[in-house]
């Protein structure tokens, strides 16, 4: 009898895209088709033409397509002013949405258009993963949660996650994850999403690993590395937008009098995961700029195994360690009190010269990886509606509107302020 033929080691190219946003490139849906498209066009140069590539976009780069149509509303200058604009130029949709589901506010805005731009977020998506031929992490957005009814998907009212959806070279759906561990910022004070369930985290087996996503934070989180690591994930991912100076302290649920430096925390994500040989390796964007007066900053790292990096090295204001296959660069070096003086210069509506000059940057890395051995997680009826979308079987259908005699109710339900500044 003859022996079985072992299977072959995956060699996969990683590339992590660092990309600089700013309000204009949400105001628009051909805007933002130019920003993603420029973001595969950063990854371009470093994709191996020969082999299986693998492209990772950053956190919540989906989350302000609520700015769409409202450019008129940026020279308020705020999130939260531009957000309480917009819910009353958009009263007869946004206000049948919080009386009939009775969502907050801030939740109504966004899920007043959010038919529109979830097709628009995952088409645009779908597209560029066809055009550049890669497997493709989208990064995450807020999105409904669907179910497909014929020809038509039907959202289940109310819900909105941080979610991310992975996509293969054909744009074809390998599957969604949610963001389980909210920050602040995502929580009932800030733009008040739904947190997803730690036991619906599934590892993707695909030709570029068997991919495992831990949206910012849930990469901090033991239950949900541990429950990933269970299921075989060879390649994490972490979508990232870490909504504050990056040299500024650092403080968060479950100790946030525990004021660390940013990078000194971010140790504790993707580098401690394979460090620790928990996961062999991991993939972390961050996405960079000034969104109105949110101040977005990082490095974008890809580690792994300390014998694959080619030279000890970290985040600034740490010390030089191995595991960075590779990391980018900060906007400056220096002594602790300079990066931190030139994080603030650039925060947003600090006045400097330097506000908003970040640098963009795009890494990548080969990644090898032991043959799949696990089949793929069945499909859930969300990721069936999606993939119905995504191959233009079915659309969203859109809610019926309340008579406008609704707007005319009190507007005190707008007293509360509708967005805070906190780290997405």
């Amino acid at each position: 009898m003859t022996a079985p033929h072992p299977q072959a080691a995956r060699h996969v190219r990683a590339v992590a895209v660092q990309p600089h946003w700013s309000a204009q490139d949400f105001v628009t849906a051909a805007a933002f088709r130019r920003w993603m498209r420029a973001q595969l066009d950063m990854a371009r140069p470093h994709l191996n033409e020969n082999g299986v590539n693998l492209v990772v976009l950053t956190e919540l780069n989906g989350l302000p397509l609520v700015m769409r149509g409202g450019a008129w509303a940026l020279r308020l200058r705020t999130f939260e002013r531009v957000a309480l604009a917009l819910f009353l130029a958009r009263l007869p949709r946004t206000l049948p949405i919080l009386l009939r589901e009775r969502v907050s506010p801030v939740r109504a805005l966004q899920l007043a258009d959010i038919d529109a731009n979830t097709d628009l977020y995952l088409t645009t998506c779908r597209d560029l993963a066809r055009e550049y031929g890669v497997y493709l992490c989208c990064g995450s957005a807020p999105t409904p949660r669907y179910e497909r009814r014929s020809a038509r998907l039907c959202r289940q009212p109310g819900l909105l996650t941080n979610q991310t959806v992975l996509l293969d070279p054909n744009g074809d759906l390998i599957g969604v994850t949610d963001k389980v561990h909210l920050t602040p910022d995502e929580e009932a004070g800030g733009v008040d999403l739904t947190p997803g369930a730690l036991g619906d985290l599934r590892v993707f087996p695909t030709p570029a690993g068997d991919l495992g996503v831990a949206i910012s934070l849930d990469a901090f989180r033991a239950d949900v590395i541990g429950t990933l690591a269970a299921q075989g994930c060879t390649v994490l991912l972490q979508p990232d937008a870490n909504g504050a100076p990056w040299t500024a302290k650092e403080g968060l649920p479950p100790d946030p009098a525990n004021l660390r430096d940013q990078p000194e925390a971010w140790l504790e994500s993707s580098w401690q995961v394979t460090a620790q040989r928990q996961i062999p390796y991991a993939v972390n964007p961050m996405v960079v700029g000034n969104l109105l007066d949110l101040t977005f900053d990082g490095q974008s790292a890809i580690t792994g195994p300390a014998e694959e990096a080619p030279a000890p090295r970290s985040y600034v204001l740490t010390a030089p360690r191995p595991g960075f296959l590779a990391l980018a660069p900060w906007v400056t070096s220096g002594e602790p009190p300079a990066l931190r003086e030139a994080g603030r210069h650039r925060a947003a509506l600090s006045g400097h010269p330097m506000e908003n000059q970040y640098r963009e940057a795009t890494l990548h890395a080969d990644l090898t990886l032991p043959p799949a051995t696990r089949p793929a997680p069945p499909r859930t009826p969300h990721e069936d509606a999606l993939h119905a979308l995504l191959r233009g079987e079915a659309r969203a259908a859109r809610p019926g509107r309340w008579p406008w005699v609704l707007a005319a109710l009190p507007l005190a339900l707008l007293a509360r302020p509708l967005w805070r500044r906190r780290r997405a």
